[in-house]
């Protein structure tokens, strides 16, 4: 049984767990009912969304699947608590892909709302969109920070708001 994909996973989760942690801690509870247009959702639930996903990782290659409707959601009320939750995420999500293998992901997960199915694929597809969800949230969340004066960090190289970086121009 070989392990290069879930180690592969697994490395990526913790690269880009460091840059999750770096934004979610700016993040003061004020700025959660910010929204930048009426169709967009509120930063706190942004917030809850960037802690949450690893969670999703755990359950994709423990259980594999995910029901909206039976999904228990965390309700962290502030900073310290969606960190909390971001790591208890990394952890279980860790702990997941740390002790499967790369066989165990061919396996399939299945995405449902209230028991209907929406779509099933191999984990090893899914944990990959995954990951690129968390990232493409991630992104989303550094646009409402910039809007609301929160200092972007240093993600995969230094920031406009890094001391050391000058933005050309």
């Amino acid at each position: 049984m070989t392990n290069i994909r879930a180690k592969a996973y697994l490395d990526e989760l913790h690269a880009e767990a460091r840059a999750t942690r770096a934004c979610l801690e700016r993040i003061p509870e004020s700025t959660y009912e910010f929204k930048p247009h009426p169709t967009s959702m509120k930063m706190g639930y942004l917030v809850l969304l960037v802690a949450e996903i690893p969670t999703w990782i755990k359950h994709m290659v423990i259980d594999g699947e995910i029901d909206f409707q039976t999904f228990k959601h965390a309700n962290p009320q502030t900073t310290a608590e969606m960190l909390a939750l971001l790591e208890e995420g990394i952890k279980a999500a860790g702990d997941a892909l740390s002790q499967t293998n790369d066989e165990a992901l061919q396996e399939m997960f299945t995405l449902k709302a209230s028991g209907k199915v929406l779509y099933s694929s191999p984990k090893v597809v899914d944990i990959g969109t995954t990951l690129n969800h968390w990232v493409h949230h991630r992104g989303q969340l550094t646009v409402y920070m910039r809007m609301n004066g929160i200092a972007i960090p240093s993600l995969y190289g230094p920031s406009a708001d890094d001391q050391q970086f000058t933005v050309p121009g």
